[in-house]
């Protein structure tokens, strides 16, 4: 083919081209008010949500309250679980249709924190004012000698501008490895169950974690962070999730529809029995079968196997929270230990096990940069490691999720989670200094003593 013919088909596919362009163009600028709607839906639907949710939190004021803990205190660790059990009944409030996409209503987030100010140990709840009598009474029936008092965000009292040439910060957001219905290494999995009210004096899952933080050098702050919100199966299907995790763990058949066969189905039955002379099994006998294959699976599991099966469902039996974990260590350039990193690193290893969840720093948040193979890249690392560290600082600040303002980075936790990441050790079995304690005993006057 010489190049004149070639000009020529080039000519003719511009002549089919040309009416099919003018076509498209005419159609758009007659018609882009009806195709509009389909491309901006998503955008304006995201921007109106933003929109009414700024507007319905300026109307919400959060309370940070400092729990003091008892000088003694004998209660278990499913005491600070009933606590937490009872947290969730205060502060879920879901919104209705009406609620959630014109007043701009959400369920309201608990902020549970464990921090350390230069070593000494603090245990703060962010809590919506109005469930803040809710969960104060919540407290007080299991830890009657507490003391809880209102305090300022202690987040103020460093500068905000960190980091800079004088504070620096590291941190990360915790990721689970597994599936979220897979639960972490609870308090009831360091001892064996008694009846008896001293059992928290066998083992506590914080202790590392509170030891390591009073080791901490002057100037130097270590924070704990974990944010959640109640959630019920209408919200988000977490007992389903949970189910069919186990269903794909013990290898169930899915259970076929009941009803009547379809045209189609009865020809391809009719022409089987045809040509092999065997009837198709009926709904009994594919049931017979299934229970069959069913029961030799179960009969094969490990005693491992079933602990899992048995962990996944007693997780999602329970109250659950969606939420995240957050750590940070703000300190001074020079006077940071080396201790931070190995302490929160060995805490979250105590809580994880093989079989069911692990937790870990989550890549994607930890502040620090790698080195890139494209030289001139490397270039640029300092300031990515600045504004990853900015945005780490501002998250914890303000409580956000890690991928705010996009979701993502959530997963859920039950009420025995959650007793295990926060409650109040006891002096007996966590002797652990600088925990700000009630020194007195505090109590009723004397019936025998004149009010006035």
């Amino acid at each position: 083919m010489d190049a004149l013919s070639i000009l020529q088909f080039l000519q003719y596919v511009s002549s089919l081209v040309k009416p099919i362009k003018e076509f498209l163009m005419n159609f758009l600028i007659d018609w882009w008010w009806l195709i509009a709607p389909f491309i901006l839906w998503r955008p304006f639907y995201l921007l109106w949500h933003w929109w009414r949710n700024e507007i319905f939190f300026s109307y919400i004021k959060f309370v940070f309250l400092e729990v003091i803990l008892p000088k003694e205190t004998k209660k278990p660790l499913r005491a600070m679980e009933q606590v937490i059990s009872s947290i969730w009944g205060s502060v879920y409030d879901p919104p209705d249709w009406w609620e959630e996409h014109i007043e701009g209503k959400v369920i309201l987030s608990v902020v549970f924190e464990i921090i350390s100010l230069e070593g000494k140990i603090h245990f703060f709840i962010r809590v919506p004012e109005r469930a803040r009598a809710g969960v104060e009474s919540s407290i007080y029936s299991q830890y009657p000698d507490a003391e809880i008092i209102e305090v300022d965000d202690y987040t103020k009292y460093v500068p905000q501008d960190i980091p800079n040439k004088d504070w620096d910060c590291w941190g990360f957001d915790v990721q689970l490895l597994k599936p979220e219905v897979y639960p972490i290494r609870t308090y009831e999995m360091f001892f064996e169950e008694r009846p008896e009210t001293t059992e928290e004096k066998r083992l506590d899952p914080l202790s590392p974690l509170l030891e390591g933080m009073t080791k901490l050098n002057k100037g130097e702050h270590m924070w704990l962070q974990i944010v959640v919100k109640p959630i019920a199966p209408a919200d988000y299907p977490y007992p389903e999730i949970g189910k069919k995790e186990v269903n794909k763990l013990m290898k169930r058949v899915k259970e076929e529809k009941k009803g009547t066969k379809s045209l189609i189905e009865m020809i391809i039955d009719e022409f089987i029995f045809l040509f092999t002379g065997k009837k198709p099994p009926t709904e009994a006998q594919k049931s017979a079968e299934t229970s069959a294959l069913f029961t030799e699976y179960i009969f094969g599991l490990t005693e491992d196997e079933r602990k899992v099966i048995a962990a996944i469902e007693k997780k999602v039996s329970k109250f659950c929270f969606m939420g995240f974990i957050r750590f940070l260590h703000v300190y001074k350039r020079d006077s940071v230990s080396t201790a931070a990193k190995p302490v929160v690193i060995g805490f979250l290893e105590s809580l994880s096990t093989t079989n069911l969840n692990t937790m870990k720093p989550w890549g994607e948040t930890i502040t620090k940069v790698h080195k890139h193979w494209f030289l001139p890249y490397n270039l640029f690392l300092p300031r990515l490691l600045y504004l990853k560290k900015r945005k780490m600082f501002n998250n914890y600040m303000m409580r956000v999720p890690p991928k705010f303002p996009n979701p993502g980075g959530t997963f859920i936790l039950n009420t025995e989670e959650l007793a295990t990441l926060f409650h109040f050790p006891s002096r007996d079995i966590s002797p652990v200094p600088f925990i700000r304690r009630v020194e007195a005993t505090k109590g009723i006057p004397p019936s025998t003593i004149p009010l006035e």
